[in-house]
């Protein structure tokens, strides 16, 4: 009977002990002495891209939906045609449709 109580003064000693440890916060936090700053989620800012200077690479990174046909598609029309006036110009563009053009509307730009 002594016995079973001896290991279960242990098992408790043992148990309390490791709680603690994982509850207890890093000693080297509170070293420092500073006030502890907690990093806020980093949202990542959306790009814009100029549909007036994007290189065809630039095209096909950024936007998606755009593979390197339909990327220098644009370029091409853009040194047929003139710079773009709009956003929505970019419809007239062989193989860009309303669908890609509303998925990247966020991403684009005119300069």
């Amino acid at each position: 009977m002594r016995t079973g109580y001896f290991y279960s003064l242990i098992f408790a000693l043992l148990t309390g002990a490791s709680i603690g440890a994982v509850a207890a916060p890093l000693a080297s936090a509170e070293s420092h002495g500073g006030p502890l700053v907690m990093e806020a989620a980093v949202t990542p800012e959306i790009t814009k891209v100029d549909l007036n200077g994007a290189d065809a690479a630039t095209l096909q990174k950024e936007l998606a939906g755009v593979g390197e046909a339909k990327a220098k598609a644009i370029v091409a029309y853009r040194e047929t045609n003139g710079p773009f006036a709009s956003v929505d110009e970019l419809l007239e563009v062989k193989g860009i449709g309303k669908a890609i053009l509303d998925r990247n509307r966020d991403k684009l730009e005119v300069n």
